[in-house]
């Protein structure tokens, strides 16, 4: 997790934000949000768990199995804790006393939870602060793009051994729990499920791994990701099992020159539909536009799909420190698929990318 310093410098800024909107008091509830705010990440399953921002004061409410842990994790806030069976509420009606309007992240809190909130308070105005805590993660510390690089260094070094060990008759799901081991065994957590598809499955994006084997004239695409304290890399990689014919070998290409096309446009001072129109481009220019069905990019940080989103059209424009994949694909339905995944800074005289892995394809023999 980032230093203390980190987020003591995020806890600033959003009470300056609320500030300016008159907020007195704010009812964080989102975990990854709480973790950038803290440096304690938790998951609370169907507890509450939340982070009150006040204007001078910063109170972490846990359930009573995660207090010890906040304490030691979260040390500029004030820990308090709720046990089975208590009114949770009532706890946080305590800490955050009246209030006429109170912050909340209207993308993540339940209404069930917003009316309890409302009652327990007397609020009777709940204003969105979700967006303001999102621009806040959008432009990344250093501390933050180190554990960036170390999650996408161990990445890059699973892929290496993972692909390395590819052989017929594997399933995807063995291949998969190949992918999982070694990242353990490399030291980092697992950003995601990995995913792995063969043959005509790597034309469906996000489909499981399934016990298909793999075998003669597939595609393979691998797509996972390590996390390092709480951040997460991620990668796709392909493969193919025997000798590829020209078709498989001209979209795996096309692919390969989008992604690099896509690369070379990222600066500040782009936008974010500019670096999409990079790689569209170049598979629209070959044929295949209507295969090409998504954003070329997605931030990454603590969560594996996060703000920027680098779709068709954006004027976002890019600034130093975000940090984003870039991941065109073509999916031919019954055929196959091909995407080429890699992660990237916005660096002041351009771009540093993250993952060090072969993008090329890969000939399982």
């Amino acid at each position: 997790m980032i230093e203390s310093r980190a987020t003591s410098a995020a806890l600033s800024r959003l009470r300056e934000s609320m500030a300016g909107r008159h907020l007195s008091a704010a009812f964080i509830t989102n975990p990854v949000s709480i973790a950038y705010l803290t440096g304690f990440h938790a998951n609370p399953h169907e507890r509450l768990m939340a982070l009150a921002v006040g204007s001078r004061e910063v109170t972490l409410v846990v359930p009573a199995i995660e207090q010890e842990k906040a304490t030691h994790r979260a040390p500029g806030a004030k820990v308090v804790a709720w046990r089975d069976g208590e009114d949770a509420y009532g706890l946080v009606a305590s800490v955050l006393g009246s209030q006429t309007e109170i912050g909340v992240e209207k993308d993540h809190i339940t209404l069930s939870a917003a009316e309890m909130l409302a009652s327990r308070t007397g609020a009777s105005e709940l204003v969105d602060v979700g967006a303001e805590i999102r621009k806040l993660r959008l432009v990344k510390t250093e501390d933050e793009i180190a554990l960036l690089a170390k999650a996408a260094a161990i990445t890059g070094a699973v892929a290496k051994k993972v692909m390395s060990a590819l052989r017929r008759g594997q399933t995807e799901t063995e291949v998969a729990m190949a992918i999982g081991a070694a990242i353990a065994e490399l030291g980092g957590g697992m950003a995601f499920p990995p995913l792995v598809q063969s043959g005509p499955n790597s034309a469906l994006p996000h489909l499981e791994p399934s016990n298909r084997e793999l075998a003669d004239g597939d595609f393979l695409l691998l797509d996972f990701g390590a996390s390092c304290g709480g951040y997460k890399a991620d990668t796709t990689r392909m493969a193919f099992i025997g000798d590829p014919t020209p078709r498989h070998e001209e979209i795996h290409r096309v692919v390969l020159e989008a992604h690099d096309a896509a690369i070379a446009a990222v600066r500040p001072g782009v936008t974010a539909g500019a670096i999409d129109a990079a790689a569209r481009r170049v598979i629209e220019a070959a044929g295949y536009g209507a295969q090409f069905f998504h954003r070329v990019g997605h931030g990454l940080g603590l969560d594996g799909h996060e703000d920027p989103s680098l779709d068709p059209g954006s004027e976002l424009i890019l600034e130093p420190g975000m940090v984003f994949t870039i991941e065109p694909g073509i999916y031919i339905e019954g055929f196959g698929g091909v995407r080429i995944e890699d992660d990237i800074v916005v660096r002041p005289d351009g771009h540093e990318v993250l993952v060090m892995s072969d993008p090329h394809l890969l000939r399982v023999r």
